[in-house]
């Protein structure tokens, strides 16, 4: 019986964009974890231990209020990594990363980014410039929640979602998008009731399909054009990336293996 090939470093972005020089560096010490739904990756003012690199999981980051409420300020995923506070000169975060969807991502030791962060290579120039992505995302979020309605809010979120995955095809439940958007799970319904009629998505008990992308992004916010296109200026920037998508396609890497994460 064949088995799922073990996800591939060169599956992130970020990772693929590194030279051979620095990948023969870093490699070594990436450990590979499962990333289960919903598992929190880093808890608010917990100190941090580790910097991941998503290779099919999608981690969001979350501010949460003094009430319990909570809304999701970026989704981090193959395109990037999750813990820029470690490089960034923090120890901690006043966010909550929660996955939103399951999947694997490799690791490194707090102490091996910054050491590899203290030689002003490669990796500091593509992390800062990571970075800026991650600012923009935050504030189109912020610009996203305040003026335009819930319908465009999942349009754009959605469609992030999918830029992350390498299928059309997502596991959650619209209580857990209301979470994710910060608003009442009658109006992720309505919504997602909407572009179902529509025939943009196919929604089945917690499943969620997207049908029709073209449509999708047309009724979205330029919100999400925005986010997008300083993505693709970050991931352009490196001539030598060479992204893997599919795992099958190359020799088996045996790389130091741990458990799903439920706090890190």
């Amino acid at each position: 019986m064949s088995t799922k090939p073990q996800p591939h470093p060169r599956q992130n972005h970020l990772l693929a964009a590194l030279s051979p020089e620095v990948q023969d560096r870093l490699f070594p010490h990436l450990e590979l974890v499962a990333l289960p739904l919903r598992a929190l990756m880093y808890e608010s003012r917990r100190p941090m231990r580790h910097v991941y690199f998503p290779t099919d999981a999608i981690i969001s980051l979350q501010y949460v209020m003094e009430n319990g409420s909570s809304a999701a300020i970026l989704v981090v995923g193959n395109e990037g990594l999750l813990g820029i506070t470690l490089y960034m000169g923090g120890e901690s975060t006043p966010s909550r990363s929660m996955v939103q969807s399951a999947g694997y991502a490799y690791r490194l030791p707090r102490s091996r980014v910054k050491e590899e962060f203290t030689r002003h290579g490669e990796l500091l120039v593509l992390m800062l410039r990571y970075t800026q992505a991650l600012i923009t995302q935050v504030a189109q979020t912020a610009v996203c929640n305040r003026h335009h309605s819930i319908d465009k809010q999942l349009c754009r979120w959605l469609l992030l979602s999918m830029d992350r995955l390498s299928n059309n095809h997502l596991t959650m439940t619209q209580e857990f998008i209301a979470n994710m958007l910060g608003v009442r799970r009658e109006g992720v319904t309505h919504a997602a009731l909407k572009l179902q009629e529509l025939g943009v998505i196919s929604y089945k008990r917690g499943s969620i399909r997207v049908l029709d992308r073209p449509q999708l992004e047309a009724l979205s916010c330029e919100c999400y054009a925005a986010v997008k296109k300083e993505t693709d200026v970050l991931l352009n920037y490196m001539p030598q990336r060479q992204v893997i998508k599919d795992a099958s396609t190359i020799p088996e890497v045996t790389l130091p293996t741990g458990e799903a994460v439920l706090s890190a």
